[in-house]
């Protein structure tokens, strides 16, 4: 789409009635002389529009929009050609302010832009277009940025799906969207949206987090560490739960760091996040259906296909629906070694939620037959936890044993203990409990030999 094209379509309602107006708004400039910083707010936004509509007009509309350096570099100097031409007096300060919030406009996400690129930011909150809250170290603040309308808050949340091929409207009011850089976003918009466009987005690491990080921010411990890397190499089918936040996908991004190089990954997400470091992944995402309500790709199909990709591993973004028969399916039927995540509030709960998704598929089956094929198919639980002081951490790590009965069994290899709270932060540590799981045959099984100091024994009498 040409750069011209794009830029109309961005601007929406907020080009409409300005036709007539333009001359003698460029007039007015002409006439008024005072920094924005010195009148009101309004003033400033009178002028950055106008600024802004004019830079639109004059831009070369077969420009490539992809190339954002170039672009940027263009619309520098018709900036400065233009405010010298208008003789419009601002410090160095308020041209920077004025011009870098123009380019947001034109290139990025808006009033959003100035948080996308903060190493601190963890998610973006909008509640319509006058509220913005931000999560910095897991506490929520408010800001001070707002947005002009609901039709400026449109036009941003419509420049994140429209590439993806998404939309949102009266007849689709809500999607689930991603950031080129990966990060996720959902959008709720009007009528059941009451107080404006709502808008959420969940921004990851620029540089993705490792395993020494979370061991340097007390998510896991070194002992923890090595336990799950040979799980991970020894292909134990490892599924990870958690709450909103948790931290879950950071989690199975991390794990899939151990997968070896030389084998093939297929990733299967309802927005694409996973950022695996391997040459050999096929990357898959589901889609919703059309305007004609056709076209729709679910994540169950997308399991079903990657079965005949010959997979060495299945990584499951979330696991939400039906697509959990499958996921259990291709577990028990050679495909070791995958990957999943589910919202629970701990791995009890996420055993149950499998079952009830596994009935989502629409298969009527014993609940036995589904807590067999639960049991057979998943070796490890792994769930994380956001605690109240807005720390992730692991918090369990249990093995599934099999069954007694009509019951699945468990038990817990790992466990986190709190042992105090000093200023509001958590102080606690993830410790073996000294048992060690019944699978430890097949990680001999890959060369995977662990002291049993990994597991508690034989050095109780150093607790930290």
């Amino acid at each position: 789409m040409s750069l011209l094209k794009r830029l109309e379509r961005n601007q929406g309602s907020a080009n409409s009635g300005q036709g007539s107006r333009k001359s003698s708004k460029l007039q007015d400039m002409r006439v008024k002389r005072t920094s924005p910083a010195v009148g009101s707010r309004d003033a400033y936004l009178d002028l950055k529009n106008r600024v802004q509509q004019r830079l639109i007009a004059e831009l070369d509309p077969s420009m490539d929009i992809t190339q954002s350096d170039e672009v940027r570099g263009t619309i520098q100097e018709m900036f400065e050609s233009m405010l010298a031409e208008e003789s419009i007096v601002l410090t160095r300060n308020e041209k920077k302010k004025l011009f870098d919030q123009i380019v947001a406009e034109i290139l990025g996400f808006g009033p959003l832009e100035q948080f996308l690129h903060s190493d601190d930011i963890t998610e973006i909150m909008v509640n319509g277009p006058k509220s913005v809250y931000i999560e910095m170290k897991g506490k929520l603040h408010k800001t001070s940025t707002i947005f002009e309308d609901n039709g400026h808050l449109l036009r941003i949340i419509d420049r994140i799906v429209a590439p993806l091929g998404r939309r949102i409207d009266e007849g689709s009011p809500t999607v689930d969207a991603r950031l080129p850089d990966g990060s996720r976003v959902n959008a709720v918009v009007p009528p059941i949206a009451l107080d404006g466009p709502a808008l959420t987005i969940r921004i990851f690491s620029k540089v993705p987090l490792t395993i020494e990080n979370l061991v340097q921010y007390g998510s896991l411990t070194p002992e923890a560490v090595e336990f799950l890397k040979a799980c991970v190499i020894s292909k134990l089918n490892i599924f990870i739960s958690g709450g909103t936040g948790s931290g879950k996908t950071t989690l199975l991004n991390i794990l899939s760091g151990f997968i070896p190089d030389d084998e093939r990954i297929v990733t299967i997400e309802n927005a694409a996040e996973l950022q695996l470091r391997q040459d050999h992944v096929v990357r898959l995402e589901s889609r919703p259906p059309n305007v004609e309500g056709r076209g729709e790709i679910t994540m169950q199909d997308l399991v079903i296909n990657s079965l005949r990709m010959r997979p060495d591993r299945v990584v499951i973004g979330e696991v939400r629906g039906g697509e959990a028969l499958d996921m259990l399916q291709a577990m028990n039927t050679g495909h070791d070694g995958s990957l999943a995540t589910g919202h629970a509030n701990n791995t009890r709960d996420m055993l149950s939620r499998l079952e009830t998704m596994v009935l989502m598929a629409g298969m009527d089956l014993p609940h036995r037959a589904i807590r067999e094929q639960i049991a057979s198919a998943i070796h490890l639980m792994v769930h994380a936890d956001r605690m109240r002081d807005g720390s992730r951490k692991v918090t369990a790590i249990s093995e599934i044993q099999g069954m007694e009965g009509d019951i699945i069994t468990s038990s817990e290899i790992f466990r986190f203990e709190q042992t105090s709270v000093e200023d509001g932060k958590i102080i606690g540590r993830l410790r073996p409990t000294g048992l060690r799981p019944k699978f430890m045959w097949k990680l001999q099984a890959y060369g995977c030999t662990l002291p049993p100091s990994v597991f508690g024994i034989g050095s109780r009498g150093r607790r930290r």
